[in-house]
C-alpha cells in the first residue's frame, strides 16, 4: 500500500480481491491515545483497496490486544467507569467506522472476546463497561454505517465448547435486534490441525444461525511446537531453542510436501461446504512478512503461506489450485 513493495503489491492485485488491513485499523496504531488518532495508514490502505476494486475489511474495532491502555484510564489514572468508557468507545467507532463509510463493506467489530471455554475474556473491556461491551459494539458500529456487514472474528471456535460460547452469543445479538452478518473463524492451523469433523460442524452449527463464515488469518505453522497449544493468544510464548528453528536457510523438499498436502486439505474441507464459505483471507502476502515467524517465539524462520521470501509461489499454492479445478 505505501508503494515500497511492488513484488508483494502484483501478487495481491492478481491473486487476490479482498484485503483486510492486519495492523493499521487496530485500536493502538490508529487511536494511540485519547483524543489523537492517526489516519494515514489506513487511509492508504483503503485509498488502495478502491483502486483496485477491492472488497475492503476493516480489522478490527474492539480487542484486547493492541488497544492502547491509557483508553480505559481518564487523566489522572483513574480507570473509567462504565459511562465514560462507552462514551470513548462510541466515540471511537463512530469515527473510524465513520470515516470509512461506505468505503469499507465490512467490519471485524469485536476480535477475540471468547476464552477457550466459551465465556467472555475477563479483560478491561469487561471491567470497565461489562460483559454486553460486545453488544455495544455492534450497536454503535452499525449506527456508524448502516449499510456496512458486521462480524465477530476468533480462533479455535471450531472446538466444541468455543464453537458453543459463539453461537451464545450470535444469539444474544440477534435476540437484541442487532445487527451481525457474519463469524470470522481465524484458520491458524497446523500440519494436524484443526481436524475436518469439528470444522464441518462449526460450518453447519453458524450457518444454521443465518451467519455468513469467513476463513480468516489463515496460515499454516509447519515448525516444531513451541507450546502445547493451537490458538492464537498473543499471550502466549516461548524462548527460542535451535531444536524450534530447524529449517533457517529453506524448507526442505519433504516439508514442502507436507505443506502443500495440508492447504489441499484445509481447501478441500471448505469446498465441502459449499456455497457456506464466503470469504478466504491469507495471513499476509508471502513467507516474510508473517506474523509466525515472530509467534510464539520470537526470531523463528517460520514457512506458513503460499509465497515463499522470494514471492516465488510454493508447491502449497498449486495445490490449491488443483484442488480448485477438482471440484466436481
Amino acid at each position: 500500500m505505501s508503494g515500497k513493495d511492488e513484488k508483494a503489491s502484483d501478487i495481491v492485485l492478481k491473486q487476490f480481491n479482498t484485503i483486510t488491513a492486519e495492523n493499521a485499523m487496530k485500536w493502538e496504531p490508529i487511536h494511540p491515545e485519547p483524543g489523537k488518532y492517526n489516519f494515514e495508514p489506513a487511509d492508504r490502505f483503503v485509498d488502495y483497496g478502491i483502486k483496485h476494486n477491492m472488497f475492503i475489511v476493516g480489522h478490527t474495532l474492539i480487542w484486547h490486544w493492541q488497544t492502547d491502555q491509557k483508553a480505559f484510564f481518564d487523566s489522572t489514572g483513574k480507570l473509567l467507569d462504565r459511562q465514560s468508557m462507552l462514551a470513548r468507545i462510541k466515540d471511537h467507532i463512530f469515527t473510524v467506522v465513520g470515516r470509512y463509510k461506505g468505503k469499507v463493506k465490512g467490519w471485524d467489530v469485536v476480535n477475540e472476546a471468547l476464552d477457550d471455554s466459551g465465556n467472555i475474556n475477563k479483560t478491561k473491556w469487561v471491567e470497565t463497561i461489562g460483559e454486553d461491551f460486545v453488544e455495544k459494539a455492534f450497536e454503535f458500529a452499525h449506527e456508524a454505517d448502516p449499510d456496512a456487514e458486521l462480524y465477530y472474528n476468533d480462533f479455535l471456535i471450531d472446538k466444541p465448547a468455543k464453537r458453543d460460547g459463539t453461537v451464545r452469543l450470535v444469539r444474544k445479538l440477534q435476540s437484541k435486534g442487532l445487527r451481525i452478518d457474519g463469524v470470522g473463524l481465524q484458520w491458524h492451523c497446523g500440519l494436524d490441525y484443526p481436524v475436518r469433523s469439528e470444522f464441518s460442524a462449526f460450518v453447519d452449527t453458524i450457518s444454521a444461525l443465518g451467519m455468513k463464515i469467513m476463513i480468516t488469518e489463515l496460515d499454516v505453522d509447519i515448525l516444531p511446537s513451541a507450546l502445547d497449544y493451537q490458538g492464537a493468544d498473543l499471550g502466549k510464548n516461548a524462548k527460542l531453542k535451535k531444536e524450534l528453528n530447524p529449517y533457517t536457510d529453506r524448507l526442505p523438499d519433504e516439508k514442502q510436501k507436507q505443506l502443500a498436502g495440508r492447504y489441499a486439505e484445509l481447501f478441500s474441507m471448505m469446498l465441502d461446504k459449499p456455497g457456506k464459505i464466503s470469504r478466504v483471507t491469507l495471513w499476509g502476502v508471502n513467507d516474510g512478512a508473517s506474523w509466525l515467524n515472530d509467534w510464539p517465539v520470537i526470531g523463528r524462520t517460520n514457512y506458513p503461506l503460499l509465497f515463499d521470501r522470494n514471492y516465488k509461489p510454493k508447491p502449497a499454492f498449486f495445490s490449491v489450485l488443483e484442488t480448485g479445478r477438482n471440484i466436481k
